[in-house]
């Protein structure tokens, strides 16, 4: 019997404690990161879907350009001050994309465009969404281009090729 003065847990108390706190937290932490990487993969698909609406508003707003260069040319153009409402936008600052996915990194995605600068205007693109490391912070590599069909691979980066993404 315990003497009354005792008080506070014995040690094979805590020790169930902690075993349960154990068991439930190896049982929550790889559903949360599998729900984190899913989270990245949808922002990588709307922000693909982003870049291809605001691509679409570029060459039509630009008709001489087609594709812009680079992505950079649809957000601020690195000096903040162009995308004021009282600033004219331009064709290498046409405040259409913000800076984080102007930069090429976002959602732990890194994204590639490449534009055909071949000839002007620019008739063609491709993007490309990356995870900056695959089975951490997402599964899927994503690719998209002039129909702006999104196609999506599981093992390496995307390609026309590749399934597509239902609209």
């Amino acid at each position: 019997m315990r003497d009354r003065t005792q008080v506070g847990f014995s040690i094979l108390e805590l020790l169930v404690v902690v075993t349960i706190i154990l068991i439930i937290a190896s049982i929550a932490v790889p559903h949360y990161l599998s729900s984190r990487m899913a989270a990245n993969e949808a922002n990588a698909v709307g922000s693909m879907r982003a870049v291809t609406s605001a691509l679409m508003v570029y060459t039509t707003t630009y008709p001489a350009v087609g594709y812009p260069a680079s992505l950079s040319d649809m957000s601020d153009g690195g000096v903040p001050s162009n995308c004021l409402p009282s600033v004219i936008p331009s064709s290498t600052a046409a405040c259409l994309l913000d800076n984080s996915m102007a930069s090429g990194l976002k959602s732990g995605y890194i994204f590639t465009y490449v534009s055909d600068t071949s000839s002007l205007p620019s008739k063609s693109y491709g993007l490309n969404g990356v995870p900056v490391s695959r089975g951490s912070t997402g599964r899927r590599s994503f690719f998209t281009n002039v129909p702006g069909v999104i196609h999506w691979n599981a093992t390496t980066s995307a390609t026309e090729a590749d399934p597509s993404i239902p609209m």
